[in-house]
């Protein structure tokens, strides 16, 4: 069933500051000039790449081992015979999920004492274990909801914890929105839209954002969203929505589900985006004239279980 695994690793802060300024050396002037711990960038780095070797040699199933960056799993051709393994952090597993169809996928933590690891429930050691439980058909799954944007002209992308439709700059973003039977012109500073897994998040901290100004105005703060990362639902949230002779701002937050889909039609004549999991580089163009369908993605990540 399954021809190869597929190992998908990142670069480290010190590798990325040698490709910076050239040589270790160099790196370590510009950092120590700057006031920081250049020895706390050579410990990360270090450990990292001895447990990504380990990782690696703990993976002999007899199928070829085939170890990608990050930076090529977007252009990666993944055929649906792969067992994907990622060497975190949590933000790797979510960009790749959004591209390995529902292939199952092992999130191993190579660094707990710097990661949180809420997407990387195996360790170095246990990630064999992980694996041949899958290659044996004895693995159990968290089906993650994904977020789907798509546009009319069949251009799609995926979030596996959230969206972001607006502008590129800091300017405000001029849409239609529309849900359900309702719909309303708006100018603010971008719509999110939230998975389960994206919950606790920036969905989050735009509740933080919602609760602390409606304690100083004396309100009731309101309760943060319940929703589970295998629920087939999503949450929108309008930011910082302007009311004007032109614009309103009275659907500022609902739900998204297949049958519920949200609508945004593009009044930019430029700098519109929707960008996916906070990736800047990883967006569609959405200038006026661009029609944004939101919902729930039939696509699932398959998330191996600790």
């Amino acid at each position: 069933m399954y021809e190869k695994i597929v190992l998908v690793t990142r670069r480290t802060r010190m590798a990325g500051l040698v490709e910076r300024f050239n040589t270790k050396k160099q790196a370590k002037f510009y950092v120590e000039h700057a006031g920081q711990d250049f020895d706390e960038f050579t410990r990360e780095d270090e450990t990292y790449r001895c447990n990504v070797d380990s990782l690696r040699e703990s993976l002999s199933f007899g199928l070829p081992v085939q170890q990608v960056d990050r930076s090529l799993v977007p252009t990666f051709l993944f055929t649906g015979k792969e067992v994907v393994v990622v060497a975190g952090q949590d933000g790797l597993v979510a960009n790749v999920a959004k591209y390995v169809g529902e292939q199952p996928l092992v999130g191993v933590n190579p660094d707990p004492e710097r990661f949180d690891g809420v997407l990387l429930p195996h360790s170095v050691s246990g990630a064999r274990g992980a694996v041949r439980r899958v290659l044996e058909g004895k693995a159990a799954f968290k089906r993650v909801t994904l977020a789907e944007a798509r546009l009319d002209d069949g251009q799609r992308l995926l979030a596996f914890n959230d969206l972001f439709i607006g502008a590129r700059s800091h300017v405000s973003a001029r849409y239609r929105l529309r849900t359900g039977d309702q719909e309303e012109s708006q100018s603010s500073s971008g719509v999110v839209v939230s998975t389960g897994a994206g919950a606790t998040g920036w969905l989050s901290s735009i509740f933080n954002l919602a609760r602390g100004v409606t304690a100083h105005a004396g309100g009731v703060p309101c309760a943060p969203v319940r929703l589970g990362w295998e629920d087939p639902q999503l949450i929108f949230v309008v930011r910082e929505p302007f009311a004007s002779r032109h614009s309103g701002a009275s659907l500022v937050m609902g739900d998204v589900t297949e049958e519920r889909e949200l609508v945004l039609e593009s009044r930019m004549a430029s700098e519109g985006v929707i960008f996916s999991d906070g990736v800047e580089e990883d967006f569609l163009r959405f200038g006026a004239g661009a029609t944004a369908r939101i919902r729930p993605a039939r696509q699932r990540a398959m998330l191996v279980a600790g």
